[in-house]
């Protein structure tokens, strides 16, 4: 049949895609050679800043504003050590995507079986809708606090982001990376604010960044927490796996001549540049989260550290720590700029995470869909739970309701401890082989050594932390049944976790093998 008798297909949309990760943007943004060092940097720069978003989303802030107020500068070490082990895995992801142009969902898929894929894919939606329900969470408090939208409608205006997603995919990647680092400099600015007026003890910050063995201890406990559990809530807030799937995508939207080694080298290079400065950021922000519940509130003048309750408290002069932050309370402005910083925050998630979802969907299971359709679907998944959070409150007191919805945010995390490991150990497997990075690009001895104490350490946390996420969603009073339900569920996780694993690597070590096979055979076929 000659082509002017075929019969136009009609657009689908759910269509077949197996082709370049984030296929619209891929290789778009043109970089220039021979360039001075900070007009080429300027010009890599962006990617970062996508990537920094997901460590300065509102799941951190009552992680690191609680864990000022319980132990002062003390898990300021942990900040730290996160951002610092950040930084190591967001270089291996965006060296994979750089030099094997392929993503890390792409990369996983093909070296294992369908159904690991399949599997895999479940579990990382999961976790991009558990820290899509923080971003609903945080988003729809703002709108609240700022405009007094009831929290039903606010809820579901969240879901109208959908419309900005929309306008943003007609306007360029290059615009998009632009609106990111201004919203980031919005947060950045609120808090440096406050934190400028508070006048903090900076010897107790300097000092909390070097850590004790009291950093980690369990003997010691306040309100609730102690110092690991504190440790653990931040390093489950600032470690995400969809960050990583992103960051290898999207350190591809540069151009990059793969038949030129220093083309790729050039890349690579000034890729992990954008993101250890855009890190650094992230780090700075987490920071002065901490720092605002050591110095601009009284030692546990926090006592309900939700969104709401961090809100009142900045507007509230007898929680803060001194006259210059309770002349500026009186005014509103503290609080009114919380609450951009947080409306700010959940806008730039929104990006991101609408991005990452569309690449693990291509990525483990081929299928594409709209931008806007993604994000439709993904939203309304994330507001269902937290509509009812909010309605089976409505008739109880408004510590109740916040008390839940902060719940709600903290309990979904614990998705986030199943799906880590599952992008972490693929990804250092294959940036540590010389088969699948070449020589030149696979990691070297001490990333390698610091790699896999990261991964091992870091699912080694998650995995600790798992008796006490589960034990949370039996409420504020568990009874001695609850502890025990909550420690068997969790023992059974942890076995499914690491079966899952067992099974991950596997996989991996075959299809390594098969590619390895393959490489050798087309070789041989070359030389003949």
């Amino acid at each position: 049949m000659t082509k002017e008798n075929e019969t136009p297909r009609k657009h689908k949309l759910i269509q077949y895609a197996n082709g370049p990760s984030l296929e619209e943007i891929n290789g778009t943004v043109s970089v220039p050679k021979d360039k001075g060092f900070v007009k080429t940097l300027l010009a890599y720069s962006g990617p970062g800043a996508l990537v920094a978003v997901g460590y300065m989303d509102p799941g951190n802030w009552s992680t690191s504003i609680t864990g000022g107020q319980n132990f002062q500068y003390l898990l300021m070490s942990v900040i730290l050590i996160s951002s610092l082990i950040a930084m190591l895995l967001q270089y291996m992801a965006a060296k994979l995507g750089i030099v094997s142009s392929m993503d890390l969902a792409q990369a996983i898929r093909a070296r294992t079986s369908k159904a690991l894929g399949i599997v895999l894919w479940i579990l990382t939606e999961f976790a991009i809708m558990a820290t899509d329900i923080a971003e609903v969470i945080g988003a729809a408090i703002a709108l609240y606090l700022l405009f007094h939208i009831p929290l039903v409608i606010a809820v579901f205006i969240t879901v109208l982001d959908v419309l900005v997603l929309l306008l943003l995919t007609k306007i360029g990647f290059r615009k998009i990376e632009a609106i990111v680092v201004c919203l980031i400099l919005v947060i950045l600015f609120v808090f440096v604010y406050q934190v400028a007026l508070s006048n903090p003890d900076w010897s107790g910050v300097f000092g909390g960044l070097i850590p004790t063995s009291r950093t980690f201890s369990t003997s010691e406990k306040i309100a609730g927490m102690t110092p690991l559990s504190g440790a653990l809530g931040i390093i489950g807030a600032t470690v995400m796996p969809h960050n990583l799937y992103l960051h290898s995508a999207i350190s591809q939207t540069r151009k990059v001549d793969h038949n030129d080694e220093e083309s790729v080298a050039r890349n690579v290079k000034f890729s992990a540049w954008d993101s250890n400065i855009q890190l650094t950021a992230a780090f700075f922000v987490n920071a002065l989260l901490l720092i605002m519940g050591v110095a601009v509130f009284k030692t546990g003048a926090v006592k309900d550290p939700s969104f709401f309750g961090l809100y009142e408290a900045l507007s509230d002069t007898s929680t803060l720590s001194n006259g210059i932050l309770i002349g500026v309370a009186k005014s509103g402005i503290l609080s009114t700029l919380f609450a951009v910083a947080l409306l700010a925050s959940g806008q730039n998630s929104t990006i991101t995470g609408t991005l990452t979802g569309q690449v693990i969907m291509e990525g483990f299971v081929h299928m594409k869909m709209p931008l806007w359709l993604r994000r439709l679907v993904t939203r309304l998944i994330s507001v269902i739970p937290v509509l009812i959070c909010v309605m089976l409150t409505s008739g109880k007191s408004a510590v109740d309701e916040h008390t839940a919805l902060n719940n709600l945010m903290n309990n979904s995390q614990v998705f986030l401890a199943f799906a880590l490991p599952f992008s972490m150990l693929p990804l250092l497997m294959m940036t540590d082989s010389a088969m699948e990075m070449g020589n030149r690009f696979k990691n070297s001895l001490w990333v390698k050594v610091l790699g896999w104490l990261s991964v091992i350490g870091l699912t080694i946390l998650n995995l600790i932390s798992l008796p006490d996420q589960i034990l949370a969603f039996f409420g504020d009073h568990p009874t001695a049944g609850d502890v025990d339900a909550s420690k068997i569920i969790a023992y059974i996780l942890i076995i499914a976790v690491l079966a899952l694993l067992v099974w991950t690597v596997v996989d991996l070590h075959h299809g390594n093998k098969r590619l390895a096979a393959q490489v050798k055979s087309e070789k041989l076929a070359a030389e003949e």
